[in-house]
């Protein structure tokens, strides 16, 4: 058992492999009882499904590869990516000689981190008799290592941990924002980032996204950093999620499921849950449809008559039907909030609705004019939920200032279509407070987003109001060039007295749109005793 392979067994391998021409192969287990049997051709193995050897919690796969080489050459590159992709506790090859005998052996192992970055350690040859290495205890040792490197990362205990990618054809400069507001979301949602792998090829690829080389130092990489998980900057086809599903256990989403993932753990209200559990149902019916095509394939003729529905096929109509139920849930909510809003129509009350990308402070400032106390968090999507409050204006006018979802660059479709009846709030709102983080990378690339989302919507029609909040985070003088390159107001959320040349503009725009229609003959021009004139309601 504590041996490599007896050398009875290694003999008649290679006096068979001599005979036949091509390498074999055995997979051993930890007892010394062999898996499986691997039969290749002259150069190379192609190993079977390992799908029943899983790792599951393990850091090694607990089986030994030991193959020939009908040349008695040593380990190949290929040898060394199949030990470092399967996770294998060794792999051995073994040389033939001209007569069938074996000649030398060389091994390779995994390593645990390591400050030059090296994955495996590839022994020199030796001798096949005089090879002499205690596998038994050998393996257990490099466990040990293991799992005291994969402790050494600072992850917190039931918080998984990931390796970010990135495959563009964009800038540098913009790939690299872009992953940096991938690792803000990943991070808003309790996962670790263990790194990131930026790749800027002309053309991206059809099957993998990245090129297959590429891919595997990747897995490679985030095996031996011991991630949980491939999170990938760009959204994946279901076709190339199966794809590197083939050459890794681990679990890969893109960013849409990540976003979706959010969603899911912040949608608080009954119709933000039916919402982002109906984009989840439309984003995995075509992958699970695609997960294993074999599962559907029901033969026809004399005994291909099938037994009725596949697994498969069952879980597509339940995913349809869950839909169709969700729909109808849906329908009857938005039936509810049509009613509210027809109210607010005939009592005439105006309606500010604040908008902007997702962390801009929108919840922070509906908090700060209404003395309102709406959850609010500096991360991604914190409010998924329409809120609503009422403002009080001197000489008793009144207006209701709404906060919704935040938006953010190449919003998933599936998220825009499950929003569109929270969205279409804003249709009545008689001004868009545009709100933008003063303090983002690149502001305009998120005014941008925003305005795009907006014309989508067919909303870009409404006046808005843009307003940089975070100034506070900027020298004064910059926040001050900034607001005058773009004609906006520059305020702080969390420094009310900032917040007096806002009310005013507010004041102002709502009198000059709702005058000529005799809903505010006498609204104040300036509201700056804002504090003591605030009523907040539900």
């Amino acid at each position: 058992m504590g041996k490599l392979i007896s050398n009875e067994l290694a003999r008649a391998c290679t006096e068979l492999s001599h005979e036949l021409r091509c390498q074999l192969g055995l997979l051993i287990n930890r007892r010394g009882l062999i898996e499986q049997v691997i039969v290749g051709n002259g150069h190379e193995l192609v190993l079977n499904d390992l799908s029943r050897l899983r790792l599951g919690n393990r850091l090694l796969r607990g089986v030994r590869l030991i193959h020939t080489h009908l040349h008695n050459e040593p380990l190949s590159q290929d040898d060394v990516t199949d030990l470092a992709l399967l996770r294998l506790d060794l792999i051995a090859a073994i040389g033939v000689s001209a007569n069938g005998l074996p000649v030398d052996v060389q091994v390779a192992h995994l390593l645990p981190p390591n400050p030059q970055g090296r994955v495996c350690d590839v022994m020199p040859v030796t001798p096949f008799y005089d090879f002499d290495l205690d596998c038994q205890k050998f393996v257990e040792a490099l466990e040990a290592e293991l799992a005291r490197g994969k402790a050494s990362h600072e992850v917190k205990v039931g918080h998984e941990s990931a390796l970010l990618i990135s495959a563009s054809k964009q800038s540098r400069a913009d790939q690299e924002e872009r992953l940096d507001e991938l690792a803000e979301l990943v991070r808003s949602d309790g996962i670790t980032v263990l790194g990131t792998v930026v790749q800027r090829t002309p053309e991206i690829h059809p099957k993998y996204l990245l090129g297959s080389g590429k891919l595997k130092d990747v897995v490679i990489m985030a095996l031996h950093k011991s991630a949980d998980l491939l999170i990938f900057d760009q959204d994946l086809a279901p076709a190339q999620v199966r794809a590197i599903a083939d050459l890794t256990e681990m679990k890969v989403i893109d960013r849409t499921q990540l976003i979706l993932d959010i969603f899911a753990r912040r949608a608080h209200s009954r119709e933000g849950k039916v919402q982002v559990e109906l984009a989840q149902l439309r984003y995995l019916l075509p992958r699970l449809s695609g997960k294993s095509t074999a599962l559907s394939r029901l033969g026809g003729g004399i005994g291909g008559r099938g037994p009725g529905e596949t697994k498969l096929e069952t879980d597509r109509r339940r995913v349809r039907d869950r839909i169709g139920h969700l729909e109808r849930e849906l329908a009857h909510l938005t039936r509810h909030r049509d009613q509210r809003r027809a109210r607010r129509v005939r009592h005439m009350v105006p309606i500010i609705s604040i908008v902007g990308y997702t962390n801009a402070g929108k919840s922070t400032l509906l908090n700060a004019l209404t003395d309102s106390t709406v959850p609010a968090q500096d991360r991604p999507f914190e409010t998924l939920d329409t809120s609503s409050r009422r403002l009080r204006f001197p000489h008793e006018q009144e207006v209701i200032i709404t906060d919704t979802v935040g938006f953010i660059r190449d919003l998933p479709q599936a998220l825009v279509g499950a929003f569109r009846t929270t969205l279409e709030e804003l249709r009545d709102a008689d001004i868009l407070l545009h709100l933008v983080d003063a303090s983002a990378k690149d502001p305009s690339a998120q005014i941008k987003a925003v305005e795009d989302i907006l014309a989508q919507l067919d909303l870009d029609h409404i006046p808005h109001l843009l307003v940089f909040n975070k100034c506070d985070r900027l020298p004064g003088h910059e926040a001050d060039v900034l607001c005058r390159r773009y004609g906006a107001i520059g305020i702080s959320a969390l420094q009310p007295s900032s917040l007096t040349p806002l009310v005013d503009r507010l004041a102002q725009t709502m009198r000059a749109r709702l005058t000529p229609l005799h809903l505010a003959p006498q609204m104040a021009p300036s509201l700056a005793a804002l504090g003591a004139s605030r009523e907040r309601r539900p």
